[in-house]
């Protein structure tokens, strides 16, 4: 999942919406149903549904339905990925800036002595 760039749009996609992020934050305490979820939300529980829905299809939540209630839970793997790449990007850049720090502090050493 992680080096499929459509998965990983996905994931951010799903989690640039605050009633997603809210969503997740939730989950991320532990499984909940749809009501639950719907209860702090200002929205109607068709649209709570729909966030459900692609936050499902970025494979962030997964849902079970027993019965007449669609229980909702974390997917820890995708949420380990999305981290997983942000942390590839900051490790880059922090040993881009150690370099350039490193190659400033060299230059400041040959302008001091001329």
């Amino acid at each position: 999942m992680l080096h499929d760039p459509a998965q990983i749009d996905l994931m951010f996609q799903a989690l640039a919406d605050p009633a997603r992020r809210q969503m997740v934050d939730r989950l991320s305490r532990g499984p909940a149903s749809v009501s639950q979820l719907a209860e702090p939300l200002a929205m109607s529980l068709s649209a709570v549904v729909q966030h459900l829905n692609l936050l499902e299809a970025s494979g962030l939540v997964r849902t079970q339905k027993l019965g007449r209630v669609r229980t909702c839970q974390i997917e820890p793997k995708a949420l380990r990925a999305a981290e997983h790449w942000i942390n590839e990007r900051r490790l880059a850049w922090e040993r881009r800036l150690d370099r350039l720090g490193d190659f400033l502090a060299e230059t400041g050493d040959d302008t001091e002595g001329n």
